[in-house]
C-alpha cells in the first residue's frame, strides 16, 4: 500500500498515476488548510475516485498564519515574477506539516511510501519543493517513526522532483492520468485565471508537450 499527497493538481495527480502503477492499494491524503483556491479539493476527489483509492481530507486551518497569498485574502496572488525571490504565494511550512501528517497516516494504515509530487525544476522556487528538503525529512522521519527505528521506514518518494513540466505532462498523458480532471489555479473560482504562477507553468508545460490541456474549454 502506498499513499499520495493529492492537491487535485497536475503533478500530484501524476504521482497518483505512478503509485497507481507500481504499488497497488492506493490511500490518497488532501488538506483543507484555508486555501483559496479549495477548488482544488474537489479536483482531488475526482482524481481519488478516478483510481478507486481511499480519500482523506484533512483539516487544517492555516488561515491565522497570514504570511501567504493562498491563505490570506487581504494578499493578492501576483503575477509571474523573475526577480528569484520565494514569491508570496509559499505557505510556510506547507510540505514540511504535509509530510509529518502523511507519515502519520501511513505508518497507522501500514503504507509502505508516501508520495509528494514536489518539482524543484519548473517550479515557484518554495524551499520545501526541494530534493534537498525531502532528504533531511526523510531522515528526521527514519529516526520518528516506529517502524523507522525497527528497519522498516516508510519512504517518501518524489519521483517528478528532477523532471520538466513538459515531461510531467507526458508522462501523466503516457500512463493515462486524468489530467482533465486537475486543477492549478492559486486563484481559484470559477475558471483558472491563467496569469499566476500556477497557471502560467501549467500552460508552458502543455504548449512544450505539444498537447492542449484537457482541463480547458477548447
Amino acid at each position: 500500500m502506498s499513499l499520495v499527497v493529492l492537491s487535485g493538481g497536475l503533478d500530484s495527480t501524476v504521482c497518483m498515476a505512478l503509485a497507481s502503477r507500481d504499488a497497488g492499494p492506493l490511500v490518497a491524503l488532501s488538506f483543507d488548510y484555508g486555501q483559496r483556491h479549495r477548488v482544488e479539493l474537489g479536483a482531488a476527489a475526482g482524481v481519488a475516485s478516478w483510481y478507486r483509492a481511499e480519500h482523506l481530507v484533512v483539516a487544517l486551518d492555516l488561515t491565522g498564519w497570514g504570511g501567504s497569498a493562498l491563505t490570506d485574502s487581504s494578499i493578492d496572488v501576483p503575477p509571474p515574477s523573475s526577480s528569484g525571490e520565494i514569491p508570496v504565494t509559499y505557505v510556510p511550512a506547507r510540505n514540511l506539516i504535509f509530510l509529518s501528517v502523511a507519515m502519520g497516516v501511513a505508518e497507522a494504515r501500514g503504507a509502505d511510501a508516501v508520495y509528494l509530487g514536489v518539482n524543484a525544476l519548473d517550479y515557484s522556487g518554495y524551499p520545501d519543493c526541494r530534493p534537498e528538503f525531502v532528504a533531511a525529512f526523510q531522515a528526521a522521519a527514519d529516526l520518528a517513526l516506529k517502524r523507522g527505528v525497527e528497519g522498516h521506514p516508510v519512504e517518501v518518494r518524489t519521483p517528478l522532483v528532477a523532471m520538466g513540466k513538459a515531461d510531467i505532462v507526458r508522462l501523466g498523458l503516457d500512463l493515462g492520468a486524468p489530467l482533465d480532471l486537475t486543477w492549478s489555479c492559486y486563484r481559484g473560482g470559477d475558471s483558472p485565471c491563467g496569469t499566476c504562477d500556477s497557471c502560467v507553468l501549467r500552460a508552458a508545460a502543455f504548449a512544450a508537450a505539444d498537447t492542449p490541456d484537457p482541463a480547458l474549454p477548447h
